[in-house]
């Protein structure tokens, strides 16, 4: 078929690492993309002090329905089937043969063998009809290689699973709750509020949630309730180091101190189109509205394609201006994310400057008070929390007085710092969790952005507001000082505690009833 091409910016693959090409996959196999499109008008640059309904913001801000049409009839010429569009959330997704796929955006589909298994891949860039070339903005599904990671780790137990703090050697756990009331969480249960979850994994059984809360004492247990994407669904794989323990951590943190929300887990495929898609549906869900979402999965910038990067943060920006704050675990391998390049890296998406990151500390306690708090960092085999400069996002305003350094690396970017805010993630000092019929004690800062989730939610049932995008907020009060525990040491690798913000905490941990005080007076001042 003869058309003009040109190649698609920001959507080069190279070949995946630690993973060698094992042959060609199945010419007449069924596959699905997403195809992004560009906004019918570009957002405000800067944040609205008061939300827009996910109504309005899809007549204003999402795509323009002639060019949805555009992307139809160049499917169309290559027999795909247009299985969904979505307005608001800017996608088409297009299913056909691999033939047919492959035909269509002038790419060779392969298959790979690497140690997270088999997948269908490619390298290079792909193309679209030059009369396109405007139009679409990414295209995601053809390369299925696992993107992101869950950022949670697992401490042995056998101690109670509630009740008094479990001591055993050096180590220490705590109940979610019994998190929450060291950092002086709100009063509240959270009624009212939504919170989504993405999962690109696992998945939970209504017994475990039950025999949890009932052990915890609550009278019932929260209300969770689950959404397929892109064919993805609740699936416990019944093996508590699985994706299972990241889906009840983040379940049970989140019940524990929220009991009274409605918590949303939206299920996907671990790939960056189920990443993606699945980001986008929670944002602009208007069955469930959300005006919170907790993420633990990432995986280092540097193996993110450029189109994905963008259209991330992009769906990012689409979450402040409807008010959704988004808390996303900022990594467990330190300031080097776990890549052995010997260079430093952070975790993206945490990285994306519309989102609230959150990194992890040691905390320990004595009768209800906070005895201690530095930074978490088990060493190399251990975990660290993830932190440092972004390689790819400029510094952002809100960060302008923060202190952020250069990157340590030899480009010295003076990128968005990571991350903004942290909590406890050490799993010596971590969370009591039940998964598939088994207690332990979960850590990572996996264990943080439910944590933050949680919190947030309290906030916006006390204000009767939604917090939105509350980077600014944080970053401006009292110079970032008020709402928080300063964390002032140890070091994740190469970067180091300090006072004020630093690229291992951020701010520091939270003390919940300040961040309500700051966050009331914020939403007061630009109401």
């Amino acid at each position: 078929m003869a058309i003009q091409r040109v190649a698609l910016l920001g959507s080069e693959r190279s070949l995946p690492a630690n993973a060698s090409q094992v042959g060609i996959p199945n010419p007449h196999d069924f596959i699905d993309v997403t195809v992004m499109v560009r906004r019918r008008a570009k957002l405000p640059h800067h944040h609205q002090s008061k939300p827009i309904s996910r109504e309005e913001f899809a007549a204003k801000y999402g795509a323009d329905p002639a060019d949805i049409k555009q992307v139809e009839a160049f499917a169309r010429m290559f027999d795909l089937t247009i299985m969904e569009t979505d307005l608001a959330r800017r996608s088409v997704r297009l299913g056909g043969t691999v033939a047919h796929v492959s035909e269509a955006f002038a790419t060779q589909l392969q298959m790979f063998q690497s140690p997270e298994g088999r997948f269908r891949g490619r390298t290079g860039v792909l193309y679209i009809p030059a009369t396109l070339e405007n139009v679409v903005e990414g295209v995601f599904g053809l390369d299925e290689r696992p993107q992101a990671r869950a950022r949670f780790r697992r401490q042995s137990f056998s101690g109670p699973l509630a009740g008094p703090l479990a001591r055993h050697h050096a180590n220490t756990s705590y109940t979610p709750n019994q998190v929450s009331a060291l950092y002086d969480y709100p009063a509240g249960d959270g009624t009212g509020q939504t919170i989504g979850i993405v999962e690109l994994g696992g998945g939970f059984s209504s017994s475990d949630l039950t025999t949890y809360f009932n052990n915890l004492g609550f009278a019932n247990t929260p209300s969770v309730t689950s959404v397929s994407v892109d064919g993805a669904a609740n699936s416990p794989v019944g093996d508590p180091n699985s994706a299972d323990g990241e889906v009840l951590l983040d379940i049970e943190v989140i019940g524990s101190i929220v009991p009274g929300a409605n918590i949303v887990v939206y299920f996907a495929p671990n790939t960056d189109q189920g990443f993606l898609d699945a980001i986008t549906t929670a944002i602009h869900d208007t069955a469930n509205n959300p005006a919170v979402i907790s993420i633990s999965w990432g995986g280092a910038e540097s193996t993110w394609t450029s189109q994905a990067l963008t259209s991330y943060d992009q769906a990012f920006q689409d979450a402040g201006m409807l008010g959704v704050t988004v808390c996303i675990a900022a990594g467990d391998g330190g300031s080097s994310d776990g890549v052995t390049d010997g260079m430093a890296h952070v975790d993206f998406p945490a990285s994306s400057p519309n989102v609230l990151a959150c990194g992890g500390t040691r905390l320990e306690s004595s009768k209800g008070a906070i005895t201690s708090e530095v930074v978490w960092n088990d060493g190399s085999t251990g975990g660290a929390t993830g932190g440092g400069v972004s390689e790819v996002f400029p510094l952002p305003s809100y960060q302008a007085n923060a202190g952020v350094p250069p990157s340590v690396n030899a480009s010295s970017f003076a990128g968005r710092g990571v991350p903004d805010v942290s909590g406890d993630a050490d799993p010596n000092t971590g969370y009591q969790i039940l998964v598939d019929g088994t207690s332990g004690v979960f850590g990572g800062t996996s264990a943080v952005a439910p944590l933050w989730s949680a919190l947030i939610a309290l906030i916006n049932a006390s204000t009767g507001k939604a917090a939105g995008f509350v980077n600014p907020a944080l970053y401006s009060e009292a110079a970032g000082t008020a709402g928080f525990h300063d964390i002032t040491s140890g070091n994740n690798g190469d970067y180091q505690a300090g006072p004020g913000w630093d690229a291992c905490t951020g701010l520091g941990s939270p003390d919940g009833e300040q961040l309500l005080q700051v966050l009331t007076s914020s939403t007061s001042a630009t109401a």
